[in-house]
């Protein structure tokens, strides 16, 4: 957990503050996010595959945290 810098020339979108993301490892990206959705979960973006073998996406939590997913295959 970090505080961008006032003078920091490009900071990152909101929240500068706290907890800018999770990451939990997921088995199967599409079964999680298909659950979540049921739940009423905000899908952020994805899923895109980040390199071989891996395939990322964001939901949005309480607070503006972002939860990264990522499943890794092979």
């Amino acid at each position: 957990i970090e505080e961008v810098p006032a003078a920091t020339a490009a900071p990152p979108p909101p929240p500068f503050l706290g907890v800018e993301h999770l990451g939990l490892a997921v088995d199967d990206l599409d079964a999680a996010l298909a659950d979540l959705a049921v739940q009423g979960a905000k899908l952020l973006s994805g899923p895109t595959q980040a390199r071989p073998g891996v395939r990322i996406a964001f939901i949005e939590a309480p607070d503006a945290v972002r939860v990264e997913l990522i499943e890794r295959k092979g």
